[in-house]
């Protein structure tokens, strides 16, 4: 469906650049959404979840805290909090670095990757919110945004 149709719009955006700016917005809304009911029989939050895959792409090397902030995919996330509720789950782990008493490393737990296992299997179902579009628009649409951040 037509942006202007989803968000029941009748006047006309000011330029094509308007429109970008408010179809990202309302996509990535969209998006997370869908992202929350995706992840809502797991347990956790689409947060949780790209922690969990921080430290699985890390692991069996831990990770602070700075480093998972710095890579977030929402740099608003409070990571303390979401590392909290990943341990409290068992899915995450805080042991005290030997080297450097004051420095708190985080790893990944088993239990934590076989939820991402469980989840990454059910991902194909999640997939078919893209089956409109083909692999080559993905791409092209993938390099549209890269450079946009640019």
């Amino acid at each position: 469906m037509r942006l202007e149709e989803e968000i029941k719009q009748n006047k006309k955006f000011s330029n094509e650049f308007e429109k970008l700016a408010v179809n990202i917005l309302y996509t990535s809304s969209w998006l997370e959404a869908q992202n929350i009911q995706r992840f809502k029989p797991y347990g956790i939050s689409p947060q949780q979840y790209n922690v969990l895959r921080i430290l699985r792409g890390s692991s069996p090397k831990p990770l602070m805290l700075s480093d998972i902030s710095s890579r977030m995919i929402d740099k608003n996330s409070n990571a303390t909090r979401l590392v909290e509720k990943l341990r409290l789950k068992g899915f995450v782990k805080r042991e005290v670095c030997e080297n450097n008493r004051r420095q708190v490393d985080i790893v990944i737990t088993s239990k934590g990757l076989d939820l991402l296992t469980e989840i990454d299997n059910a991902t194909d179902t999640w997939g078919e919110s893209f089956k409109s579009i083909t692999k080559s628009e993905a791409e092209a649409l993938n390099n549209v945004l890269d450079r946009l951040r640019e």
